[in-house]
């Protein structure tokens, strides 16, 4: 009788066993639901990702700039062949830098700058927070070295190191942008771009490198990937680069259930094909939920002053300025829709994606002023352009006089309303030879326009000073 009982009790605990282990196995709702948290949360760094394959890994890229660690400058603005980076500027010729900070930490030098001319080193790690800055904002135009530091280093800071930069993550990216006053000007900025210097610790010191870190196997970047669910395989390995936070390691918990950020390389062929259709579905909602925040909030003219900078500024924006509980959506929007945005101190970019009665922008169908009333141009302590952008590719747009943008430095050759007034003719057609020098070739299509305050006065950041409306004219 007891060995029967025993059998039966055996039985009973066998079966709550097997009930409790498909209770917990994943279904397809709950693997959409954590897609689509992931894709969201993923996003900026899958495309820091494409970034970091196109110019630092990819020696075939045509946008290849050259080592880690090894600044690479163009001595010329962006143009529409420029297609890695969306939305870019075109003012100021970038230097750029991907660092790996494994081996050792390295230093940045910044040469002597005249203080009417903007620069910047902007400094983003992998999650694209603007981690730091060395600019005319933030460190004034003074000569300087920097010492930028992973996580894990605490050695001895040499002398002759202005300041030391820590970076929560061990590899980042720094875009110098140095601003162009004109065409003759090039020059000049080239021999700045020449004292720019990038070089491990080790060489600044003039002593032995440490031993050389594992080398990585990237993955080779497909493009368009980062629009759907190919993009797990990229956050997978880019897990791999980071150190998740204490605050966010339940969400990689979450995360491991679908397979991210666990030892086994991500797959997508060996999960079942219920459990691919939900990542496909959660990829889709949550990009969805992306341009949902985009369509909400974009037309705030200082919204990108609340979703770039550093990780600390971002989680109180959230909650402050959109009463989220935390950064997620926000930050995968700001790369969406301009990665590598400045911190609202450094720069602040009035958006228009809709003309003054709320109706889209289209090239094909309408023309465009916008007219800034005299003594009501943009408040900047640098200066201020206006850039077109297509609305489909957000890169810059081929147009007959090779101009993508009108700036504050153009303003002896604008052409001035009576009462001193300026207006600007955005279209894709001349305003006529006498008005072509206030004209923003627009597309044949839809389109955007973006103004770049650069060092924005506080009535800027305030919301005090407005940008002016985008006028639809015959």
């Amino acid at each position: 009788m007891k060995i029967k009982f025993l059998a039966i009790l055996a039985i009973g605990i066998f079966a709550l066993t097997a009930c409790n282990e498909k209770a917990t196995e994943l279904t397809p709702a709950e693997a959409k639901e954590i897609a689509k948290e992931a894709y969201v949360y993923g996003f900026p760094l899958v495309l820091n990702y494409k970034t970091m394959y196109d110019y630092a890994v990819d020696k075939k890229s045509p946008e290849y700039k050259g080592n880690f660690n090894t600044i690479s400058s163009d001595a010329r603005v962006f143009t529409p062949e420029d297609k890695t980076i969306i939305t870019p500027n075109s003012d100021t010729p970038y230097s750029m830098t991907w660092v790996d900070l494994r081996n050792e930490p390295v230093v940045y030098t910044i040469p002597e700058i005249e203080k009417e001319r903007f620069y910047e080193a902007q400094l983003i790690d992998l999650y694209t927070h603007n981690f730091a800055y060395i600019s005319t904002v933030a460190t004034g135009n003074v000569p300087g070295k920097y010492l930028l530091t992973g996580p894990d280093w605490n050695g001895e800071v040499p002398n002759g190191i202005t300041k030391v930069i820590p970076c929560e993550t061990q590899f980042f990216f720094s875009i110098h942008r140095t601003q162009l006053f004109n065409p003759s000007d090039i020059d000049n900025v080239k021999k700045i771009q020449d004292g720019y210097l990038v070089e491990p610790l080790s060489t600044f010191l003039g002593t032995k490198a440490p031993s050389t870190a594992e080398a990585i196997d990237f993955p080779k970047w497909k493009k368009g990937a980062e629009f759907n669910a190919e993009s797990f395989a990229y956050l997978d390995f880019m897990l791999t680069l980071v150190k998740t936070p204490k605050e966010e390691q339940v969400l990689m918990k979450r995360f491991a259930k679908i397979g991210l950020g666990i030892d086994d390389t991500f797959d997508f062929t060996k999960l079942s094909p219920e459990i691919q259709k939900a990542l496909v579905e959660g990829a889709k909602e949550g990009f969805a939920e992306m341009e949902e925040f985009v369509k909400e909030h974009t037309v705030d003219p200082l919204v990108s002053a609340k979703v770039f900078g550093t990780r600390a500024f971002l989680n109180k924006s959230a909650k402050e300025n959109y009463n989220l509980d935390n950064l997620f959506i926000m930050r995968a929007v700001a790369a969406y829709r301009g990665i590598y945005g400045n911190s609202g101190k450094e720069a602040i970019y009035p958006t228009y994606i809709a003309d003054a009665e709320g109706s889209p922008l289209d090239g094909l169908q309408n023309n465009y002023t916008l007219t800034f009333k005299k003594g009501e141009f943009p408040p900047v302590t640098a200066f201020w352009s206006l850039t077109m952008y297509d609305g489909k590719t957000q890169l810059l747009i081929d147009n007959p006089l090779n101009r993508y943008l009108l700036n504050s430095p153009m303003m002896d050759s604008f052409i001035m309303n009576e009462d001193g007034s300026l207006t600007i003719y955005i279209k894709k057609e001349t305003p006529g030879e006498e008005l072509e020098a206030n004209w923003l070739p627009a597309p044949d299509g839809s389109f955007y326009v973006v103004m770049r305050l650069y060092g924005p006065k506080e009535e800027a950041l305030s919301g005090e000073w407005v940008n002016p409306p985008l006028v639809k004219t015959k």
